[in-house]
């Protein structure tokens, strides 16, 4: 074998299958790559986006004013998503003329669970796709390692003077498969580990704020029903 040989080359060598595996771990690597710049940028956004409307909202500002200010953008995501749907449920729930001031707290506070929610599952888009790769990427690899193997193998024992030179460029060509497997998976159950962490940041976040949200709404309406 020369010494020359690349691995673009031993791509060209192998066989259909270990081929079509090959090409297969190289796409879940791409799609993989694009998606972790992907939710980098999303999730870093959010956390920014969460520190600055905090900064607002713990300021002091007058809540209906901070709420005309969001609601007139043209998206609102993340933590102002929180707050828009939970004051707009306290201003209609406060405007039906409700005698309990714990149901109008109770609906706010489905309403803000609900644009949770919502949020969450925005947070962990691609998520499942980049676990599914670190799962599988390996098999996918092995089995075209294990099929290039036995088609060396088969080979070799087709002729009579058998010589490692013969059987050693089917092997390399197969263990190129499991290489491009790991390839695949390490980057993917890295880029996993490390989003669910912070998407479960953001979440606890928001949990907090709507926390103390209704406890805010809470206190108005008290006041507001024994006045």
């Amino acid at each position: 074998m020369s010494a020359e040989i690349s691995i673009f080359d031993l791509f060209l060598q192998a066989s259909l299958l270990v081929k079509t595996v090959m090409l297969i771990l190289l796409g879940f690597s791409i799609s993989c790559w694009a998606m972790i710049f992907q939710r980098r940028k999303v999730l870093n956004e959010a956390q920014a986006q969460m520190k600055i409307f905090e900064d607002k909202f713990w300021s002091g500002a007058d809540l209906s004013k901070l709420y005309n200010e969001v609601s007139s953008k043209e998206a609102v995501t993340g933590i102002e998503s929180l707050f828009v749907s939970g004051f707009k449920e306290f201003a209609r729930l406060r405007k039906s003329h409700l005698d309990s001031p714990q149901a109008i707290v109770d609906g706010t506070h489905r309403a803000m669970r609900v644009a949770l929610s919502r949020e969450v599952d925005h947070l962990e888009t691609h998520l499942p796709f980049m676990a599914t790769v670190g799962s599988i990427s390996p098999y996918i690899g092995l089995f075209g390692t294990v099929w290039g193997i036995m088609n060396s193998f088969i080979a070799l024992g087709a002729v009579e003077q058998a010589t490692l030179a013969m059987v050693a460029p089917g092997i390399a060509e197969a263990l190129i498969a499991t290489a491009m497997g790991l390839f695949a998976a390490i980057p993917a159950v890295i880029a996993f580990n490390r989003f669910s962490h912070h998407v479960e940041k953001l979440e606890n976040g928001y949990g907090n704020f709507m926390e103390e949200f209704s406890s805010i709404l809470q206190r108005q309406s008290a006041s507001e029903h024994q006045a």
